[in-house]
């Protein structure tokens, strides 16, 4: 999973294979190590919610995303196109937009196979 932050909008990215694990149940998670022993963590799951719900505790943040929503995307993949939310709590001054997408590269090698014909070698 890969997590992409600018300004009031964060991006998480999948692979197909995470997607299976999201659909199948399980969570995905990723972290990263600082410093001083800190660590910063993410995770995404599933769960029969109507609308995103995000949270934060120290060094974690839980993404919940609409079972529903996430089942009717993998059945349009590939595609560019990711699931575009907005999150606010009450004190929030300026909503999030939560991006959650599938990598468009892993879903064609995964559900078509490769399409590119092989390089040809420069050497003779």
């Amino acid at each position: 999973m890969k997590l992409q932050i600018e300004g009031q909008a964060l991006r998480f990215r999948i692979d197909e294979a995470e997607l299976a694990g999201l659909l199948a149940g399980d969570g995905v998670s990723a972290s990263t190590s600082l410093a001083g022993g800190v660590v910063f963590a993410q995770s995404v799951t599933l769960a029969d919610v109507s609308d995103v719900r995000l949270s934060f505790e120290t060094g974690l943040w839980k993404l919940v995303l609409p079972q529903a929503a996430v089942a009717a995307y993998s059945q349009r993949l590939p595609c560019r196109e990711g699931l575009v939310f907005t999150w606010a709590d009450e004190s929030a001054d300026t909503p999030l937009q939560i991006t959650f997408e599938v990598d468009v590269r892993d879903s064609v090698r995964q559900r078509i196979g490769s399409t590119r014909k092989p390089r040809q070698s420069q050497h003779r």
